[in-house]
């Protein structure tokens, strides 16, 4: 009749031993392509965000040039003039209105400066630090 062949027995411990280094493998390129796919869309939003912060810089910086051209045009003598004249009813003073008053304020500042600049004489200014 029919003999029955032998039946080689596979330990699972075998099989397990056998699969160990390729399931590794295989986590271990799983792994290295989610820290690369994650690195590469960090840098993608860091790029979206420089160039948001740049467009911002650059708005600020047209802000800023309009705003110092407003203010220039604010502080011109002409304008000035004008507003006084027309908004605020000043007119220029007639003559004789106007009277110079000597200012000795300025007459001892000069002496001080020039006591200043002598050799071994040192005198303390506004403002100055220690």
């Amino acid at each position: 009749m029919s003999k029955a062949l032998p039946r080689n027995t596979v330990s699972l411990a075998g099989v397990l031993m056998h699969l160990l280094p390729a399931v590794f493998l295989f986590t271990l390129f799983a792994a290295v392509g989610i820290l690369h796919v994650t690195s590469r869309v960090l840098v993608v939003d860091m790029g979206y965000r420089l160039s948001n912060a740049e467009g911002d810089s650059r708005s600020l910086t047209r802000e800023n040039d309009r705003l110092k051209l407003e203010l220039a045009t604010l502080k011109a003598p002409g304008r000035l003039e004008r507003v006084a004249r027309e908004q605020l009813g000043m007119a220029m003073p007639r003559s004789g209105a106007v009277v110079s008053v000597a200012d000795d304020r300025v007459k001892d500042a000069r002496t001080a400066q020039a006591r200043s600049s002598a050799p071994g004489v040192r005198v303390a200014e506004r403002g100055a630090q220690r």
